[in-house]
């Protein structure tokens, strides 16, 4: 996918009202009408969720991939399907799916990989009609932050305390938010199909979105995937400046009130690193979701990830994150 870079503005769709936003919310966030909604996997128990996401794993066709030995440049495999219980399973394994925007697309992809796939150096996995329209990546180094260490700067903080008008929410316009990341983008991966499974696992309550608004209008937003204690960032939007960065920062805030440690951004470059991000081996990446999943891992402080630019080593394990606190809140306690 493509970490948590922005397209350009975009419009906004209408997401159904399920729990109104209570006129007393923190934050003094205005009182709307109709109300900005919680999506359904907000009212979801977290247990129940995760368990629920569990039972959709299709694990069996990645395990074989051997994905800690596969190339970080390039594609791991492709082929396959891409339904909820494939993509969920592909996060755990520390792949992400970045489907061919059209037939073009597919014929490049063919051409630039497909001695390596008649070498059998790429795999080709099973289903769909187009191999070539589906590509599975796990870059190496993965570029990551800790999920209370994305980066602000002074400047940003300082005119956070002052946005009086400016106030944040989660889980709350999953639609939306996934709408405003695929308008104007290019290539265009996030295809009907990704969003169809995407808004599947944000019903079960593995893929969440984090929202800034001005007033009551939708400015900003980001989402992913999460696999226990690791959140995996695909694509953000914003329509005022810093509106993005403010929406990344939130969701880690939520998500590591919640026990989350971990925010995997995907693809390296400059605007990653500005949010703080740092590379890390992949063998340490898929150390960190095996120990979501279940298996020890590394455990570090707050602020902190061990092996965050370094092989890192094994420490405690950790619980997983359950759902992010929905409620809406203001932007200064972020400055």
């Amino acid at each position: 996918m493509s970490g948590v870079h922005e397209p350009a503005g975009g419009g906004d769709a209408p997401v159904p009202a399920v729990v109104p936003v209570p006129a007393s919310a923190p934050g003094s966030a205005p009182a709307l009408d109709p109300a900005p909604a919680l999506d359904p996997a907000s009212a979801l128990d977290p247990a129940s969720a995760f368990d629920a996401a569990a039972v959709l794993d299709r694990g069996s066709a990645f395990d074989a991939l051997g994905t800690e030995l596969a190339p970080g440049d390039g594609p791991v495999a492709f082929g396959g399907t891409l339904g909820p219980g494939e993509l969920l399973a592909a996060y755990r394994r520390g792949l992400f799916p970045l489907p061919a925007a059209d037939v073009y697309a597919s014929a490049y992809n063919e051409a630039v990989y497909g001695d390596a796939v008649e070498a059998g150096q790429v795999p080709l996995l099973p289903g769909g009609e187009d191999p070539y329209a589906l590509a599975w990546w796990s870059p190496d180094p993965r570029p990551v932050i800790a999920a209370d260490g994305v980066r602000i700067g002074s400047r940003l903080a300082r005119r956070l305390r002052n946005r009086s008008a400016w106030w944040t929410s989660a889980d709350r316009a999953f639609g939306r938010v996934l709408e405003n990341c695929a308008e104007r983008r290019q290539p265009a991966w996030l295809t009907k199909e990704l969003m169809a499974a995407l808004t599947r696992l944000h019903a079960l309550g593995a893929a969440h979105s984090g929202e800034v608004w001005e007033g009551e209008e939708l400015i900003g937003g980001v989402f992913g995937i999460a696999v226990g204690a690791v959140l995996s960032l695909d694509s953000m939007f914003h329509r005022r400046p810093d509106a993005a960065r403010v929406a990344v920062a939130d969701l880690g805030a939520r998500f590591g009130a919640v026990g989350g440690r971990l925010l995997d951004v995907q693809w390296d470059g400059p605007h990653v690193r500005s949010l703080g991000a740092q590379p890390m081996v992949r063998s340490r990446y898929l150390a960190e979701l095996a120990g979501a999943t279940g298996a020890p891992g590394a455990a570090g402080g707050a602020g902190t990830v061990a092996g965050v630019g370094e092989a890192g080593g094994a420490g405690s394990g950790r619980r997983p994150a359950g759902l992010l606190p929905t409620e809406p809140l203001p932007v200064s306690r972020l400055g």
